[in-house]
């Protein structure tokens, strides 16, 4: 099968959304050996991997790592995330891709308590959400470009289950997100493998590194050495 679904499909004349039923998570016990930092991630995957700094979380809570599952709408229209609700299960990651638009939201409160209702851990989108408060007593992480009252239109069309971009991050469904503090990095299923190991590299070079500035470490012996080198011009 192709990446993310990418193959040809025969639409209804009459269909809104389209909806790619066969979504493959990665099995329990390998996703939680990702809660790690969102930093980690891009570590393993040559310092890349996290979305843009404009999609933030919207308020404080616990760092968490679970699958995606893709939307793809259009500006001001979320009739596709409502249909989203007949798809997610529980621990997954809802990532909504709009086009960057902020003109109106794309959920809010009440749709954010259906869906943590489901179980999901999560929702990611490019674009706005509203109802700040009330999305704070619900307490499922939210990360947004921004903030509008404004409510969208439910038209269509959309899809569930494809590959879109984010952030100009490519994620699939099945893709792990990890959430914390400092944002979104997405782990693509076909990297799991590796990033395993290297998540193992990265945790003991990190510990390492520590100890040393423990013990009084002002600078890294790299940069010591790259200061003493022919790539440095001193002027007096």
């Amino acid at each position: 099968m192709p990446p993310c679904h990418a193959r040809k499909v025969k639409m209804s004349k009459n269909s809104a959304v389209t909806i790619h039923k066969n979504i493959t998570r990665p099995a329990a016990d390998i996703i939680k050996q990702f809660e790690v930092p969102t930093g980690y991630i891009a570590d393993v995957q040559g310092r890349r991997g996290a979305l843009d700094c404009g999609i933030k979380p919207l308020f404080d809570f616990p760092a968490f790592v679970g699958p995606a599952v893709t939307v793809k709408t259009v500006p001001d229209d979320n009739l596709v995330v409502f249909a989203a609700m007949g798809v997610v299960q529980a621990g997954d990651v809802l990532v909504i891709a709009t086009d960057n638009w902020t003109g109106s939201a794309v959920l809010g409160d009440l749709v954010a308590a259906m869906f943590k209702n489901s179980g999901i851990v999560g929702v990611v989108t490019d674009g706005a959400v509203r109802d700040l408060t009330g999305l704070r007593q619900v307490g499922l992480p939210v990360y947004a470009r921004g903030l509008s009252a404004n409510s969208s239109q439910k038209n269509g069309p959309g899809s569930i289950g494809g590959q879109i971009s984010i952030s100009g991050v490519i994620v699939c469904s099945g893709d792990l997100i990890v959430g914390d503090s400092d944002g979104i990095a997405v782990l693509s299923r076909e990297k799991i493998p590796q990033a395993l190991e290297g998540i193992k590299a990265v945790r003991e070079r990190e510990r390492a590194i520590e100890e040393h500035i423990t013990a009084g470490m002002t600078m890294p012996d790299w940069v010591k050495a790259f200061l003493e080198s022919d790539r440095v011009t001193y002027i007096s």
